[in-house]
């Protein structure tokens, strides 16, 4: 059984609450958007294979305060100390979706803490602005306090009616239309939506997000100086999949998987299996 401990990191009078799970080559996970130190996507292959997974609620998610989200860098600076705080020298680093800024800073400012740096359907340049109809939505539906109504009322539903609230959901996640998309969606997919759906909160950190995307620079990206593996779907609805073949034009020692999945989330699905395996292959190569 995948156990999972949480602990929390008081600095310069912030708090910075962060998971561990398993023993091993450790791996600093900047979550997604929604999300929190409780993410689980790709975690039992990696806990499988010997890595450790330190996932810290990113800036203004879970317990971690909104302040350390000040700006990007202020953010990455802080989840340096965490890794000081751990006695953790050195990490591989898998940034997801809205955490790809995140990770890409993060890769940039340290380079002598990181080995590798993997983006998973990752945001790598300007994602949503005020002109777009997301980006409005978002800041009515995904700001405290409406935002736990939000997902209080999603999760009710969801766990009230599984398979209905995927079918539903689909479309938000991938370009397909409905019918190709489920040729490619397993049955364990609707448990998989269900689970995150029950554990995500926006809290103020999405909204950090949105407003922290203006603080990355091609800058960043070209100097990222450590062995880079981009994967995306070209499937994406989220998050488009030009974002890798940005990523993929700007930093100099990387490569792009294009993960034959229905969408944004990549671990699922008939090719999920092949998603983990490209992963722990490329950490493996990559681990000094």
């Amino acid at each position: 059984m995948m156990k999972r401990s949480i602990g929390t990191f008081e600095i310069d009078g912030l708090t910075i609450e962060y998971s561990r799970v398993g023993e091993g080559k450790p791996i600093l996970v900047m979550h997604g958007g929604h999300s929190n130190c409780r993410e689980e996507f790709g975690y039992r292959d990696l806990y499988e294979s010997r890595f450790s997974i330190i996932t810290p609620s990113r800036a203004g998610y879970g317990r971690t305060s909104k302040e350390i989200g000040d700006s990007l860098e202020l953010a990455c600076y802080y989840y340096m100390k965490l890794l000081d705080h751990l006695n953790i020298k050195k990490v591989h680093v898998v940034a997801v979706s809205a955490g790809g800024p995140s990770g890409i800073c993060f890769a940039s400012k340290y380079s002598e803490r990181v080995e590798s740096l993997i983006l998973q359907s990752a945001v790598t340049k300007q994602w949503l602005t005020a002109k777009d109809i997301e980006y409005k939505v978002g800041q009515i539906i995904f700001r405290p306090p409406v935002e736990k109504a939000v997902w209080k009322l999603i999760s009710a539903l969801n766990n009230r009616f599984p398979e209905w609230i995927f079918k539903k959901m689909l479309s938000s996640f991938t370009t397909l239309p409905a019918d190709q998309a489920m040729l490619k969606v397993t049955e364990g997919d609707i448990e998989e939506m269900r689970k995150m759906n029950n554990r995500q909160r926006s809290s103020r950190g999405f909204l950090l997000d949105l407003k922290n995307i203006d603080d990355l620079s091609f800058h960043h990206l070209k100097e990222i100086s450590c062995p880079v593996l981009i994967m995306h779907c070209r499937y994406d609805r989220v998050v488009p999949a030009e974002h890798a073949f940005h990523a993929k034009k700007l930093i100099p020692f990387s490569e792009v998987y294009q993960a034959d999945s229905w969408g944004h989330l990549i671990w699922l699905g008939t090719e999920g299996k092949s998603v983990s395996q490209k992963v722990i292959s490329f950490l493996k190569t990559t681990s000094s």
